[in-house]
């Protein structure tokens, strides 16, 4: 006597299907009516076999792999914290203002209000050459900081659309290295003619390029975070008790990747105040130029380290904007919000420091050179440092990420309740450590808290926001620093604003690492788990609605 029996559940020879099986492979396991217990036992490994490929198991981060992720970020970082808001700005004042004829002597001592300190023609000239109005465009004049200013939102505008366009190509097939590969190329390709052309109307499309250009392997490698710490932590999603052991590997990797890229900073702030010593300054400039392209591309060795371009299984694609999939997640809205205002924070009070200390203060040469060394050197040491802390408190990315506001806005503070004073070079270097510090922590748990947000098969698409944002926020902090430098009210105002406007979106938003991991699906609720099962349907993300499957079943009288 035969009956037909009617169970809801997940179909095995569906899931070899979906693992790629052969139409036969998969007839071959669902063959009906063989009583051999052996052939039962050997449909059931192959099956569980197939559930394994499906569910996404990957293989752990080779030392190889995870050496170029971290390589990546020591020869990309100083793009947005060195190479455009100093060496650009140098090149371009260089350009506009020309060495006055011999004979002719600049005044040695600039107006520093009661301080009564006095520059040297070069200090002078320097500070003179970057913030005097000497570009002229219809009428309107533009000091080389603004023009550096302009050509940075050319490159945003120009960066848009085009992580918009390879949001998919990022998160789809398995062409992503290449893409990243040639960007930085083309970005390579214009830092090299820096200097070459003796106008200042080419930095525009130079800067713009190359802004543009860097986005692109910048939104690869963020990605690529996320995808080597869900195969550290396994690919099924993690029980709330098991978030710690992702909140520990994404919070490492991030930390150890931020310090080699303040090391990579160091190096090229390093080599400008180098260079700038020597008499022919736009040809030194131009050689920094030219080495900072060269060292970019040798971070093109995490191109070639990368080796899960693509996940084996890979859910599809639901809307043609997949770029604005980003709408459905507040969580990963709140973390884009902060990682804006945290770029706008962190840029405003950097340039608007230096511009400080050399124009009113007359910092000299070799004490500006420390400022820079200590700010980016100091992180190498204090970000290692946070994690075991970090670890022994249980403190989340969002907790590290308030912190990183927290000290930010106790640093502007102190500098705009004491701009008045005669500032010692000692002192500024303890808040250049600080400050450092609060800006790796800044960049590297905003990295972490977007990604615990990305659902996966979308980290593309939320590290293209999280770079844009990034790079808008040290625009506009950098502007709004550049347009006036002998007012550091300004820069130290829109510094602190934003940071306590970006702790009120954390706290106030309810941004969570781990709500946005249970949303995203890297997390499932414990409630929903009793002894090890997930009653809610299949761990695989995907995967969570049965199937009616109806199969006769021999039943003997």
């Amino acid at each position: 006597m035969a009956e037909e029996i009617t169970s809801t559940g997940t179909d095995p020879d569906r899931e070899v299907e979906r693992a790629g099986a052969t139409p036969a492979t998969a007839s071959s396991l669902s063959g009906v009516g063989t009583p051999d217990v052996h052939s039962a036992g050997a449909k059931i490994q192959r099956a569980k076999d197939a559930y394994e490929a499906y569910a996404g198991h990957e293989e752990k981060p080779t030392k190889l792999e995870v050496f170029g992720w971290c390589f990546y970020g020591l020869c990309s970082y100083f793009i947005h914290t060195v190479l455009i808001p100093i060496v650009f700005p140098l090149i371009i004042s260089q350009i506009a203002s020309p060495l006055p004829e011999n004979g002719v002597k600049l005044p040695t001592e600039l107006k520093m209000g009661n301080k009564g300190v006095t520059c040297s023609h070069k200090e002078a000239l320097l500070y003179d050459r970057l913030t005097n109005r000497t570009i002229t465009v219809h009428n309107t004049k533009y000091s080389p900081l603004e023009w550096t200013s302009i050509s940075w939102g050319i490159g945003l505008a120009v960066a848009a659309p085009s992580l918009g366009l390879l949001a998919i190509p990022l998160d789809r097939g398995p062409h992503q290295s290449i893409i990243a590969l040639v960007a930085t190329v083309v970005g390579v390709i214009f830092c090299l003619p820096a200097g070459f052309f003796h106008t200042v109307w080419i930095f525009p499309p130079y800067i713009a390029a190359i802004v543009a250009a860097a986005t692109v392997p910048a939104a690869y490698h963020t990605r690529h975070l996320g995808l080597m710490v869900r195969a550290f932590t396994a690919s099924i999603p993690l029980r709330k008790s098991q978030f710690p052991l992702r909140r520990a590997a994404s919070g490492w990797l991030s930390l150890a990747a931020t310090a080699a890229g303040t090391l990579g900073a160091a190096v090229i702030s390093a080599f400008t105040y180098h260079m700038l010593k020597e008499d022919s300054e736009l040809m030194s400039l131009w050689i920094v130029s030219i080495f900072s392209g060269l060292k970019w591309m040798l971070g093109s060795l995490h191109f070639l380290t990368s080796n899960r371009s693509f996940s084996s299984v890979t859910p599809p694609i639901s809307s043609p904007l997949h770029s604005f999939s980003i709408l459905k997640f507040p969580h990963a809205i709140g973390s884009v919000v902060s990682i804006f205002l945290s770029s706008l924070s962190t840029m405003s009070i950097f340039t608007g420091t230096l511009l400080f200390l050399i124009g009113e203060h007359c910092f000299k040469p070799k004490s500006l050179l420390y400022l820079w060394l200590t700010y980016f050197l100091f992180p190498i040491i204090s970000l290692p440092m946070l994690h075991p802390i970090q670890h022994l408190l249980k403190v989340n990315a969002v907790k590290m990420q308030v912190l990183g506001f927290f000290v930010t806005a106790m640093v502007s503070g102190l500098g705009f309740a004491f701009r008045y004073e005669s500032w010692k070079t000692h002192q500024v270097l303890i808040f250049a450590a600080i400050q450092g510090t609060s800006s790796g922590i800044l960049h590297a748990f905003g990295r972490v808290l977007l990604l615990d947000c990305a659902p996966h098969g979308k980290e593309g698409a939320f590290s293209s926001w999280f770079v844009w944002a990034k790079v808008v926020g040290s625009c506009v902090g950098f502007a709004i620093a550049s347009a006036v430098p002998g007012n550091v009210v300004v820069s130290f105002g829109v510094s602190f604003c934003t940071a306590i406007a970006a702790v009120v979106v954390l706290i106030f938003g309810n941004v969570s690492d781990l709500g946005g991991a249970v949303h995203a699906g890297h997390v499932r609720d414990d409630q929903g788990v009793k002894d090890g099962v997930n009653e809610r349907g299949s761990p695989v993300n995907g995967v969570d609605s049965g199937v009616e499957v109806k199969q006769p079943i021999q039943v003997t009288p």
